[in-house]
């Protein structure tokens, strides 16, 4: 595991291997928030303070070349709707987006679910996408590609993938109704917790690989929001009492 990190973005190698890209997935770090949303809180609402918010959000649009009035995002319901953006907003209901369109930021938005960031280089088109159990079982990374074809032609050798920092394997137990929901490839028994444990990064790896985008060119972060509690936000390390993150592309 590499050593800790206090910089408030981690760009992924799509932004350093495409000049046409700008990516990164924020940390807890370099914003204004007070506990216990210190302190880049990237959250939509909430009761952090709303003037502290829209300044985070501006450092951390500012860090990828872009404002606030570029970004695209949605209040996320943990459901499998995709929209192909035209206008930057926040839109209800959405948990993946794509577009082709230079000038807009598409975000995801976490604080334990999983971030995925991908880039057509052929079509020259990206996506935002948020899954949390219920959209890793709902196919959304798969969704995700299959509506990048119809919309723009996207096919699997020409992607690149980055899945950022979520709930680890050994941190997330879930109950036999989640549990029987995933494959055995994707879940542990645990005898001492009595619990399974579902590895949420190895399921939607398995989506972009199963959809033919080549491993190597699928990035798969070694963080873990609840065993790097200080570099991230986590929900239920946290109790809910916490921020939010976003991972976002945009073409420049």
């Amino acid at each position: 595991m590499p050593a800790l990190i206090r910089q408030s973005i981690i760009k992924p190698t799509i932004s350093k291997t495409f000049p046409q890209v700008a990516a990164g997935m924020s940390t807890r770090h370099g914003g204004v928030s007070k506990p216990p949303y210190a302190t880049l809180n990237l959250a939509i609402g909430g009761p952090d303070d709303e003037v502290q918010r829209n300044e985070n959000q501006r450092r951390f649009c500012a860090a990828l070349g872009f404002s606030p009035t570029q970004m695209v995002r949605g209040h996320q319901v943990h459901g499998v709707e995709i929209l192909p953006a035209s206008e930057s907003g926040v839109y209800e209901g959405y948990d993946a987006f794509i577009t082709r369109q230079p000038g807009l930021l598409l975000a995801a938005s976490v604080a334990d679910c999983t971030p995925i960031l991908l880039f057509d280089a052929q079509n020259n088109a990206v996506a935002a996408i948020h899954a949390g159990w219920k959209g890793t079982v709902g196919q959304l990374v798969h969704r995700t590609l299959e509506r990048m074809h119809a919309e723009y032609g996207t096919v699997g050798d020409h992607c690149f993938a980055y899945i950022g920092p979520c709930i680890d394997e050994c941190s997330f137990e879930v109950g036999e109704e989640v549990a029987v929901q995933f494959s055995d490839r994707f879940k542990t028994w645990n005898p001492n917790a009595q619990k399974f444990f579902v590895h949420l990064k190895a399921a939607n790896a398995a989506q972009l690989t199963d959809w033919g985008v080549p491993a190597a060119q699928i990035e798969v972060s070694p963080w873990s929001t609840v065993l790097h509690n200080a570099t991230f936000f986590s929900h239920r390390h946290e109790r809910g009492e916490t921020g939010r993150m976003l991972a976002a592309i945009g073409l420049l």
